[in-house]
């Protein structure tokens, strides 16, 4: 299987560990809804700039595999474009877009899949799911994660269910992924959520990855949609906090960005590394908004 480590390989000159391969390219989905030949363009754009080494993989739905390799074909990448494939047709759709994708290798290197996790994770579904997936490239499942209003229907997913089930995620050698917002208030998870998940995630051996609403590196409020946003930098200190016993939810909940700034620039390099090792990359649908906020605390 490939590596967190080999997926973060040292970019352009300047880029710190803690912050290599960091972004996923995610372009495509909500709420940026990118058309493919824009979103192409600027992940192109994007691993050649300046600061190529923040930008990980690009995101595509297994749907949309044709329109993609459409656009590919006329836009001629200099190298394969590294892909995480993000199954939107179902656990038997995987043989069938892994096939499309391993048919244009000169215009596609498929590094991890990713897909929905049922309410109750069982072996024999996991099982599937490595059969299904190639060995070399990582496998990213997403356990649902229990709602408000599965706690007044009293109905839905327990949070020890969803725990055991990243945990069991992660025992077979899969990535368990963290949904971090989406289009509704319930999409946004806690912080009590947020820490108890990492207190799990950072026992397991395995990286994590976290998707959607970490639109920004510190918490704030989106006064358009009235969400409190988690920021990616608080994850990334929480991260840290939490593989050295200290105070996770202050940092998750912390809007001080001077602050979470200094604190990742004092984290020594085999500290900001054993943090990557943990919480490997976030989707995020821009990478400009990610680099200009690094950029603005003087990160980068």
């Amino acid at each position: 299987m490939s590596s967190a480590v080999e997926l973060r390989a040292p970019g352009p000159r300047g880029i710190p560990p803690l912050l290599a391969r960091l972004v996923d390219d995610a372009a495509l989905f909500p709420p940026g809804n990118a058309p493919m030949p824009e979103a192409v363009r600027g992940h192109l754009e994007a691993r050649t700039g300046p600061h190529a080494g923040v930008v990980g993989l690009f995101l595509c739905p297994a749907s949309r595999l044709p329109e993609l390799i459409s656009e590919l074909v006329r836009a001629r990448p200099s190298a394969p474009v590294k892909l995480s494939l993000v199954i939107d047709t179902g656990l038997g759709g995987v043989p069938k877009a892994v096939s499309i994708v391993e048919s244009r290798r000169e215009l596609l290197d498929l590094r991890m899949v990713e897909m929905p996790a049922p309410t109750d994770v069982d072996d024999v579904w996991l099982e599937r799911v490595a059969e299904f997936v190639p060995e070399d490239a990582i496998r990213v499942l997403e356990p649902r994660r229990p709602s408000a209003g599965d706690h007044a229907s009293g109905a839905g997913v327990p949070r020890g269910q969803w725990l055991a089930s990243v945990r069991k995620v992660a025992e077979h050698g899969c990535w368990p992924k963290l949904r971090c917002g989406g289009a509704t208030a319930e999409a946004f998870p806690s912080v009590e959520e947020v820490s108890d998940f990492l207190a799990v995630a950072t026992t397991t051996g395995v990286p994590f990855k976290a998707t959607a609403g970490l639109h920004h590196a510190v918490r704030h409020h989106d006064e358009e949609t009235g969400f409190q946003h988690h920021g990616f930098l608080n994850l990334l200190m929480a991260t840290a906090r939490s593989l050295s016993g200290r105070d996770v939810r202050a940092a998750l909940d912390s809007t001080d960005a001077a602050a979470l700034a200094e604190e990742a620039r004092a984290l020594p390099e085999p500290a900001a590394q054993a943090v990557r090792a943990v919480f490997a990359s976030y989707g995020s649908c821009s990478l400009s908004e990610p680099i200009e906020d690094l950029e603005g605390l003087g990160l980068l």
